[in-house]
């Protein structure tokens, strides 16, 4: 049985990870989907960088995890991969699912044409509003699915955006699986692709757009039960 931790991108909490949690418990996995600070029922509590990256981190002491595999989709890349280097022995490893990676200094609208969503950050009063539906298009998800995520959607704290990360090393020193969506672009980011060249990162595609859990929950789950054998 393998633990893995789950965390969603921006906007999203637990809930995301519903369909592709019931799919690894079948396959005999323990799945412990997490929302983070600021969001789905936590929408209340204050967050920046750091708060995320604790609550990766406390998830994994809370439970007394061990042989963890610590999964971030998109934004979420971020803090789990600075919580993977934090929790030490307890990691097996970590994917990333079509998701941004740490580096240290560097914060998740460094590197990419983000302009606009600062801009949008400061005019909602230092959240990120929610994505419209077209920002869904094209990504193999139904017009049910669409409007099912834009509903329980909640706002994202800017400041978790904003902030640099703090890495003492870095996340190519970790055993990961990097799973690229190619209806979401064709090839990972430049600065991932020079990570892929490691001998420590193994790449997955899939082609489905950037929600694999709502897209393909059978085939992440499938696809994530065998990351942990390192495959």
């Amino acid at each position: 049985m393998t633990h893995f931790v789950l965390v969603a991108g921006a906007f999203l909490g637990g809930w995301a990870w519903d369909e592709v949690a019931a799919e690894l418990r079948a396959a005999g996995d323990e799945p412990h989907p997490v929302t983070l600070s600021g969001l789905a029922e936590r929408a209340a509590e204050p967050a920046g960088q750091r708060t995320h990256v604790r609550d990766v981190v406390a998830e994994v002491e809370r439970l007394g995890l061990r042989d963890v595999v610590l999964v971030g989709h998109s934004y979420s890349g971020i803090p789990v991969g600075q919580a993977a280097e934090r929790i030490g022995d307890r990691l097996r490893r970590v994917v990333y699912v079509d998701a941004s990676v740490p580096f240290d200094g560097q914060s998740f609208l460094a590197g990419w044409d983000s302009d606009h969503v600062r801009a949008s950050i400061e005019a909602h009063g230092g959240s990120w509003p929610p994505l419209g539906a077209d920002d869904f298009a094209g990504q193999e998800l139904t017009d049910e699915q669409i409007s099912g995520i834009r509903s329980r959607a909640t706002a994202h704290p800017g400041a978790t955006l904003t902030e640099g990360a703090e890495l003492k090393g870095s996340a190519g020193d970790l055993p990961s699986t990097y799973i690229k969506c190619l209806l979401d672009g064709d090839a990972p980011p430049p600065a991932v692709a020079d990570l892929l060249k490691g001998e420590n990162w193994d790449l997955v595609e899939m082609n489905t757009g950037h929600w694999p859990m709502f897209s393909r929950p059978v085939e992440l789950a499938r696809i994530l039960h065998a990351s942990a054998a390192g495959r």
